[in-house]
């Protein structure tokens, strides 16, 4: 990270505050806390991948290839606080693309400690994002990526049945 956040006055950004700022809730929010964050980047802990009810295992284990997911919640949970700090609410965008995705293990709830997920902005131009994400626990890394984030499409209103399609009603 560029610049380290105050060590006087900066306090770890809940699960109510990360729910708050994607559009995940409830355990589909896979991130605990912010431990912290600056304009480039954000580090996320959570202890959600060793949850037997976590929404992604199934037959119940939780793949590595999750480990993006988490990555990607980070990256959301960065843009929100960035667009936070200028007054304004980020808008919601997809995940288009995983770029040189790595993982170093099969499964994530074998992992006893908890998780640390990084997201670190590469670019940021009219809301297009790419981000490289790393998770880890302690030294060791357990998935890497980049990720390409594009806005969602503003969707005008349909018209009425008949109207601006060509085929007259009746």
């Amino acid at each position: 990270m560029t610049t380290p956040p105050p060590t006087t006055g900066f306090m770890p950004i809940n699960k109510t505050h990360i729910e708050a700022l994607i559009p995940h809730a409830g355990a589909m929010c896979l991130l605990d806390a912010v431990t912290e964050w600056d304009e480039d980047a954000i580090v996320c802990v959570t202890n959600t991948h060793r949850d037997p009810a976590n929404p992604l295992r199934r037959q119940g284990r939780l793949s590595a290839i999750h480990a993006f997911e988490y990555g990607a919640q980070a990256a959301a949970v960065h843009g929100g606080l960035c667009a936070r700090t200028t007054g304004q609410t980020a808008p919601p965008g997809y995940l288009a693309a995983l770029r040189d995705a790595h993982w170093f293990v099969a499964e994530l709830d074998l992992i006893p400690a908890p998780l640390h997920v990084t997201a670190h902005q590469l670019l940021n131009e009219s809301g297009r994002c790419i981000y490289a994400i790393r998770v880890s626990a302690g030294v060791q890394t357990l998935a890497e990526a980049r990720i390409i984030i594009i806005p969602q499409p503003v969707r005008s209103p349909l018209p009425p049945p008949g109207e601006g399609s060509g085929v007259k009603a009746g």
